[in-house]
């Protein structure tokens, strides 16, 4: 017989599975028998108690069993619980040359976990650009010196990470290196090259590896417990584990990439569920079975929630994933979770106290896995959801007599609510309005009602309690690859092809069938900023295990380097470096009163940034970025890092200031796909500043001032201030974001100096001072490609401006401005009242409220570096809404048939109602600022994203009255982005900004 053992550890129960392959045509898809056991501390005994319970309830031999592939949370959960027994110290070295430096490794992790993990940070020349240029050739003498650094701290896990290492096919970078450290270091130590774990994205990437390496050790100890138990079953065959993209990978690798297995629960769960359906079967199946469904896994305490494709594989998840806090971006799917299961406790509370009717929640407090203990149907006390589907007699548990008492409103009232909440999740993780099949799994299915909202079939498969041991049973074998081609004139058809077959072999290589190995995701993402059609191109391949692959893996014990005792000696020793030795600050920032704070304005007036103020004018930022921008991220992490590096950060009133106090402009140029890789070494703007202010031959400056404090180059100035030892202005040059480079209110204006000279640097020594440019125009054309030159990011710095041109010809009091508008976020936040946000932001400029509801279309394309777009917005019905008070009064009226539009160029551009009739109204255009928030935190969201089922607030903003002169129109109006026939439609009048400065002088 052709066996497979499939094994899902959970938090409360393992469950195991037997599977005859040469069955699967069969009505109970070859399933030969299920065990749940309880999930152990040692969670290999609970792994040897399943298989023993399958293989003797289908009387099966040892030997007649193929396979054993296992999934399991026991990797994710040492770093949840920033568990110091199961954690160890990495090094990091990167291959990055001058660049970096101001986003080290380990800068956002928790401070936990960094002092858990964090055990040495090198630097060392080499890394790519974007187009696979070399930065800096490896150098050979550098990573010697880092291997005795290394082994004088004495750390056995080590990460290479190098920038745009995913885009190295020839292995010329973390591969080369790999082997110069394994030659000097020995066989001893672990050794993780990024490019094997994450994506583009260097510091998410970066720190999913050191997670990776941090957690090997415990990783190789726990898969060697996982071969005990398969030897004392007397198992011989290969041991399979499942990843997170719900694909199979052998014991050995899992022992090298564990980080790859942490979320392999929920993908196991919408495989297994799509299996036991039928709907894998695509000659028995056709097309529309084929098209996306949505996997509703019901548990005692949660609901998780997920998509799978019609390749069979889930949809993945956003560009990054926190992991204990950390943000890492190796793949996993998208899930999304909510307190509801069978075991979540029903409330009654009465509407008014007049009232006998009785309002009612369902969870997200939980009985959990103490249901048949208190659950009113098995005796206890507590009201369940289990109780209501009983009472409503759509469910026979229990005994029925014990929940007769329920009033039937509160039955029907739970139920609906119960209802409410499965549709909700179930919206949010729809990619259009269509109806669409769900598959309900879980042991708390039976609580899920047979209609829902938005849902064309609801389909209960055979076996749905185990359908996560299923899908570890039946996972297939994967091959992807994810690349930056510079395609230059090439033909994207010829481009794609050539990496399908790549993907392909790489897939039988790992093990897949050959024969039923195809390609089940092509996606091709073109580069925005950039002038070389750089194209992001990603291809999966995928098939079944391949039997001669099963045949030819013999069995072998994975090893690692603490094997020098016996099994049972191997005690999991704590680290035992103090806690929080590394920073302070971040402790301090959790103990602050958001309430009560107030900022450091010292005597001088100088107003002395915190790590709160920082990241209050971040998310401000991101609020006047109006979609565009960049992120605020990355800037706000090194300016903390200057901070905690005891480098200060002062922000200048303009009016303490001399009128000819000359301001440096300061901002990044290129691509976000290069922003988020090739992060700063802190030379590139103070380069360009050099540069010009030696062409200029002015000797000094009193500080910098931002071009635009939308978006991340709100935040740049301030990480150059701190460099330079300046301070930064508190105003900026727009006031707000805008995609080209003349379309600030200089050069609106054509003043003097206002766009030219100016100079841009790459930090690898190419510096360019341009004096003159026919028109503004150009300086956009010129700049734009030297910069894809440089590899799509440069350092800029623009003709120095005194304070009174800064002040006339800018918008002052923006840093004021984004610190009131991230502080009143987190005080909304705090206090949770997050439709308060829009209405705390009101109060800080005029505007409006134009629209509450959900994404249900967004279209997007690129031309000449820059995305176009519209995005389009319903309102909420009745069933969506998270009560009745879920629109604010502040909100411009809507009809039920109404839509919002908004179209963008990297920014949102403007926005106007469409109603049923066709008939269109325009409540705002820029130049005034039209922002979208996440309605779930009140973060603003950038243009990319975008996507169907989120909920949004949508609000508008007065633009300064300089943009909206002719001359300000002419450059930031409508008709710059050739809207002729939109006229502006101001939103209300400006209000100034109130100075930080000016109103806590007097507290300090």
């Amino acid at each position: 017989m052709m066996l497979r053992i499939g094994v899902d550890v959970g938090g409360t129960n393992t469950d195991g599975v037997l599977i005859d392959v040469s069955r699967l045509h069969e009505s109970n898809r070859g399933v030969l028998a299920y065990y749940k056991s309880a999930t152990t501390s040692d969670v290999s005994r609970g792994i040897e108690t399943a298989v023993r319970g399958v293989l003797k309830l289908a009387g099966a031999l040892p030997s007649d069993v193929a396979s054993v592939s296992i999934g399991t949370t026991a990797f994710i959960n040492a770093v949840l619980e920033a568990d110091a027994r199961r954690l160890a110290k990495v090094a990091v070295v990167r291959l990055c040359g001058p660049y970096t430096r101001q986003c080290p490794p380990f800068v956002d992790f928790p401070d936990r976990l960094r002092a858990l993990t964090e055990g040495y940070v090198g630097y060392v020349d080499g890394g790519l650009q974007i187009d696979g240029r070399a930065i800096l050739p490896l150098n050979e003498k550098q990573l010697v010196e880092q291997c005795t650094m290394i082994r004088s701290v004495g750390l056995k896990n080590v990460v290479l990470s190098g920038v745009f290492s995913p885009l190295d096919h020839k292995g010329s970078q973390e591969a080369t290196a790999k082997g110069v450290l394994e030659r000097e270091l020995g066989p001893t130590i672990n050794i993780v090259c990024s490019r094997d774990i994450g994506q583009v994205g260097l510091l998410a990437r970066e720190n999913a590896s050191i997670l990776n390496a941090s957690i090997l050790t415990f990783a190789q100890r726990t898969i060697r417990g996982f071969q005990k138990a398969m030897r004392a079953l007397d198992l011989t065959c290969p041991l399979f584990l499942t990843q997170n993209d719900g694909s199979l990978t052998t014991a050995a690798a899992a022992a090298r990439l564990p980080i790859r297995t942490f979320a392999s629960g929920p993908t196991n769960s919408m495989r297994g569920a799509a299996f036991l359906a039928g709907l894998d079967d695509h000659k028995q199946y056709g097309a529309e079975q084929r098209k996306p469904v949505i996997v509703v896994d019901i548990g005692g305490t949660t609901t998780d929630v997920g998509m799978l494709l019609p390749s069979g594989f889930p949809r993945q998840a956003a560009s990054f994933i926190e992991v204990g806090g950390v943000r890492t971006n190796f793949a996993m799917a998208d899930v999304q979770s909510i307190g509801l299961g069978g075991g979540s406790v029903v409330r009654t509370a009465p509407i008014s106290a007049d009232s006998a009717s009785a309002r009612v929640s369902v969870g997200p407090e939980s009985v959990g896995h103490n249901l048949i203990r208190d659950a009113k149907v098995f005796g206890g006390g507590v009201l369940t959801a289990t109780d209501l589907v009983v009472a409503s007699g759509r469910a026979e548990l229990g005994d029925k007599k014990r929940v007769e008492d329920v009033p039937q409103d509160v039955v029907t009232s739970g139920s609906q609510k119960i209802k409410k909440l499965l549709e909700s999740i179930v919206d949010k993780m729809k990619t259009s309005p269509e109806d669409i099949t769900v598959l309900l799994v879980g042991g708390g299915s039976i609580i899920a009602p047979d209609v829902l909202a938005g849902v064309k079939e609801i389909i209960r498969p055979p076996f749905f309690s185990v359908a996560n041991a299923v899908g570890a049973a039946m996972a297939k074998v994967a091959g992807d690859i994810d690349t930056i081609e510079i395609l230059a004139g090439r033909d994207i058809h010829t481009v794609v092809e050539a990496i399908k077959l790549q993907a392909m072999q790489k897939a039988i290589a790992a093990g897949a069938d050959p024969a039923t190995t195809g390609i089940v995701e092509v996606t091709n993402l073109p580069v925005q900023y950039v002038t070389n059609e750089a194209t992001r191109i990603i291809v999966k391949a995928a098939g079944d295990l391949s039997p001669e692959m099963v045949a030819s893996l013999e069995y072998t014990s994975v090893q690692g380097p603490n094997d020098a005792g016996p099994e049972a000696d191997e005690l999991e020793k704590a680290i035992s470096s103090p806690i929080g030795e590394h920073s302070e600050t971040s402790s301090q920032e959790a103990d602050i009163d958001l309430r009560t704070y107030t900022p450091t304005i010292l005597p001088d007036r100088r107003w002395k940034l915190s790590a709160l103020d920082l990241q209050w004018i971040a998310e401000g930022c991101g609020v006047l970025g109006t979609g565009g921008g960049g992120s605020p991220y990355p800037p706000y992490l090194m300016a903390r890092q200057a901070l905690r590096d005891g480098k200060d950060i002062f922000v200048l009133d303009p009016d303490d200031v001399r009128e000819d106090d000359v301001f440096i402009r300061c901002s990044f140029m290129g691509s976000p796909s290069v922003s988020i890789e090739r992060l700063p070494g802190g030379d590139e703007i103070p380069s360009a500043i050099q540069a010009l202010l030696k062409y200029l031959g002015i000797k000094d400056v009193k500080g910098a001032i931002s071009e635009e404090i939308g978006g991340g180059n709100g935040v740049v100035p301030m990480v150059v201030a701190s460099s330079m030892g300046k301070a930064v202005l508190d105003c900026d040059l727009m006031g707000r974001a805008y995609p080209n480079m003349y379309q600030s209110l200089p050069g609106a204006y054509g003043i003097s100096g206002g766009l030219w000279p100016c100079a841009i640097s790459d930090a690898v020594g190419n510096t360019i001072v341009m004096p003159s440019a026919r028109d503004p125009k150009a300086v956009e054309d010129i700049l734009r490609t030297v910069t894809t030159e440089m590899g799509s990011r440069s350092g800029v710095s623009m003709a120095p401006l005194t304070r009174a041109m800064c002040v006339r010809y800018g918008v002052p009091h923006t840093v004021s401005q984004a610190w009131r508008i991230g502080r009143a976020i987190a005080l909304a936040r705090k206090s949770n009242d997050l439709k308060g946000i829009p209405r705390t932001i009101l109060e800080l400029q005029n505007g409006a409220c134009l629209f509450i509801g959900k994404v249900v279309d967004v279209q997007r394309e690129v031309r000449k570096g820059f995305t176009w777009g519209k995005v389009t917005i319903v309102p909420l019905i009745g069933d969506e809404e998270e009560d009745a008070d879920a629109t604010p009064s502040f909100t411009l009226p809507v009809k039920p048939d109404d839509k919002l539009v908004i179209p963008f160029q990297n920014e949102n551009l403007y926005a106007y109602i469409e109603s049923a009739d066709g008939e269109r109204k325009i409540h705002a255009t820029v130049p005034d600022l039209i922002t979208v928030l996440d309605s779930q935190n009140g973060a603003p969201l950038g243009t990319p994203e975008y996507r169907y089922g989120l909920r949004v607030t949508v609000i508008a903003l007065a633009g300064h009255p300089s943009w909206t002169t002719p001359e300000g129109l002419r450059c930031g109006g409508p008709e710059a982005f050739g809207l002729n026939d939109v006229p502006f439609v101001p939103i209300g009048s400006y209000k100034d900004p109130k100075s930080v400065t000016k109103e806590y002088y007097a507290d300090c």
